[in-house]
């Protein structure tokens, strides 16, 4: 049972430079939204991350939302927040699968996201882990994005001296009509 189970968390990663987070979360259960973004505010907070919230309509649109923001805004991660809870149709399979793969791919092509998007069974699971002094799903999010921050930092500094570089007379001059002769 996952509520006996005890786990390890890293500690959260500090930033010599200012950091911005965008949380985008889909409050359509108003609750566990709250919850959620509580857990993931007051962890941005503690690491000294500024952050902005956005309101999308369902899970659905949370990885369109914050596939705009990284190709229009200038954050350095994201927190994608919602519930989706399980009904009697196969909507729940595809809003869980959807919303999953497409922060997945969006992770992928560069973003840190923190996925915070409960999929659960019922109500019940879900108030347990949007809960931030229970299993705090918002909080460990909202982690996930500033560890993949703070790794997108360490690795987009270093460089690996790889690719073409002209050497002595193979470069050609800039007033010249065309390749420099040996």
């Amino acid at each position: 049972m996952a509520g006996t189970e005890t786990h390890y968390t890293l500690p959260l990663p500090r930033f010599d430079k200012p950091a911005k987070v965008l949380i985008v979360v889909a409050p359509y259960y108003k609750d566990i939204a709250d919850d959620l973004i509580a857990g993931a505010r007051a962890v941005l907070d503690e690491a000294g991350v500024a952050h902005d919230l956005i309101e999308v309509p369902g899970a659905l649109e949370v990885p369109t939302a914050i596939a705009l923001a990284h190709r229009q805004s200038n954050f350095d991660g994201y927190v994608g927040l919602g519930c989706v809870i399980r009904g009697e149709t196969t909507h729940y399979d595809t809003v869980c699968n959807d919303s999953s793969r497409g922060l997945t791919l969006l992770g992928l092509q560069g973003a840190c996201i923190g996925n915070g998007i409960l999929t659960v069974e019922d109500r019940d699971q879900a108030v347990v882990r949007a809960d931030p002094a229970q299993q705090n799903k918002g909080g460990g999010a909202a982690a996930a994005a500033l560890h993949l921050i703070a790794l997108s930092r360490k690795w987009g500094s270093e460089t690996k001296g790889i690719g073409f570089k002209p050497v002595g007379s193979f470069q050609i001059a800039a007033d010249s009509e065309g390749p420099a002769s040996a």
